[in-house]
């Protein structure tokens, strides 16, 4: 297997079950695409059928794919099979096939499981052009919202040249690929028909431990939203659910429709934390009476630009998180020069320039410095925050207190919202902890994926609309009890905003 090409070659017998599902293929498609065929078990089964298509044509980057599928694929008289050596991402598919069949095309295949970001860091080549495939916002567009997966860029090249034809698209991905596919194609008014996800076992079938599908489409004509079923598996006849697609948001429709009236904008701003791909050096902890960094090094640095430290792991775990580390903090917001640094902290520029080479290893582009850090600003700087752990399947919102009198830091795994107050981040927690909000974050995010919980769905919370709707008073005595809780005493009368508090940010 060639690593850099997220290469999973498709075991006979899940060829066979997927070819099962599709129904009789031959009788419905006359021409079928493989556009990843690998060794060429897809093009086998589908020469094995009893009814096979009448033209088979496969793409293939890999010579020694190509050349094994040449010499094992078993011939057919009746089918016309082409393997091409070539790269998809340099073909276009609308000039480039040339079909002596006509009728009905499926696309039928297990494209590539790596992201983009994966082939660039082992050395890989198998990218395509560099373009923002999404049409997302700048900044994202060069963070991690872009670094899409080499088999969604299949997926989207695939609809995107042969829509015209109006083919059936069946093809193994991750889940996740599966979800940004039907948000692209509802956001370019593509209508997919006949949508289904059945789950499969990818740790049984490629050793691989993340949740996988078989997505099956056909393309239409006209504008509209998209739905698809899920099956627990590729044997079911019954889904487990149903999702939709509306304005470019998935969600699970039963738990959405229950919560959809919270569903707007947040009159919050929710930040990251901090990002600074340097945890080796910028990350310490109290060991043997000294500050030492990963390495077990000693850190002697001002003491000024230190700060008490949360991950996300702190916020899932505790209900009242306690930093047990600290992180290096070089600058208060983006682009401000770090040089400044060798005259107002000389020992932390000591320690920064004798690490220098855990820097230079970042590829990023938001880092705009050398000792440049991400996610700060005077936000980050807020005595009282309300965070929550995004790479976890449920939401918890903790609140987030000063340590030792410095305001504490989160981590890039960590969204937050800055509060006024202690009162003003007990409240906020309690509306975000409340089980009507938990159940339209659950509708809306998905558990398998990387990051369930991300900026984009906590900007989506209408807390206006959610403090309409719950019970004030008992929610009142929730902020108070949970208050007391905390400081073992009563919120004090002229610090209570009261229920129709301005949700502004600091």
């Amino acid at each position: 297997m060639s690593r850099d090409l997220g290469d999973f070659q498709t075991p006979p017998e899940l060829v066979s079950r997927v070819l099962t599902v599709l129904g009789p293929i031959g009788e419905l498609w006359p021409r079928v695409l493989e556009p990843t065929c690998g060794s060429g078990n897809f093009i086998n089964g589908l020469l094995g059928l009893p009814y096979p298509p009448l033209e088979i044509k496969g793409v293939e980057l890999q010579g020694a794919h190509v050349r094994q599928a040449e010499r094992g694929i078993r011939r057919a008289a009746s089918v016309s099979v082409e393997i091409r050596h070539a790269n998809l991402f340099d073909m276009d598919l609308r000039r480039d096939l040339k079909w002596t069949q006509s009728g009905p095309l499926l696309i039928i295949g297990n494209p590539p499981w790596v992201t983009a970001a994966e082939v660039s860091s082992l050395g890989g080549s198998n990218l395509p052009k560099k373009t923002n495939l999404r049409g997302l916002p700048g900044l994202d567009a060069i963070t991690g919202e872009s670094n899409f997966d080499l088999g969604e860029h299949i997926w989207i090249k695939l609809l995107t040249e042969l829509a015209a034809e109006r083919p059936t698209i069946a093809m193994l991905c991750k889940m996740a690929v599966a979800r940004n596919v039907l948000r692209f194609a509802q956001q370019k008014s593509l209508w997919l028909d006949h949508v289904s996800i059945r789950r499969i076992d990818a740790g049984k079938w490629f050793h691989a431990s993340v949740e996988a599908c078989l997505l099956s489409v056909t393309v239409g004509s006209e504008a509209r939203g998209v739905e698809a079923k899920v099956y627990p598996d590729l044997d079911s006849h019954d889904p487990i659910e149903v999702l939709s697609v509306v304005e470019g948001r998935v969600n699970d429709v039963s738990g959405y429709r229950r919560t959809a009236f919270m569903d707007g904008i947040c009159s919050l701003t929710w930040r990251q934390g901090l990002k600074h791909d340097a945890a080796t050096v910028m990350e310490l902890r109290q060991s043997e009476g000294a500050l030492r960094n990963k390495l077990g090094e000693k850190a002697i640095v001002e003491p000024d630009y230190l700060y008490p430290l949360l991950k996300g792991s702190d916020l899932f775990n505790q209900p009242d998180p306690i930093p047990d580390r600290f992180t290096i903090v070089t600058q208060r917001k983006p682009g401000e020069p770090t040089d400044r640094l060798r005259d107002e902290a000389p020992r932390l520029w000591a320690y920064l320039e004798r690490n220098a080479a855990f820097f230079a290893k970042r590829k990023s582009a938001v880092f705009k410095g050398r000792f440049a850090i991400f996610g700060i600003g005077d936000y980050s700087f807020a005595d009282h925050k309300v965070a929550v752990a995004g790479m976890y399947k449920t939401a918890r919102f903790r609140v987030v207190r000063p340590f030792n009198g410095r305001p504490v830091m989160l981590d890039d795994t960590c969204y937050f919202v800055p509060c006024q107050s202690l009162e003003h981040a007990v409240l906020v927690a309690s509306l975000l902890n409340d089980p009507i909000c938990l159940e339209f974050i659950a509708a809306v995010t998905f558990a398998d994926a990387k990051r369930p919980i991300t900026k984009a769905v906590l900007q989506r919370i209408d807390l206006a609309a959610l403090l309409a709707r719950l019970d004030q008073n008992e929610l009142r005595s929730r902020v108070y009890d949970e208050y007391a809780r905390m400081t073992g005493r009563e919120i004090p009368p002229q610090s209570v905003f009261g229920l129709n508090m301005n949700f502004s940010t600091i």
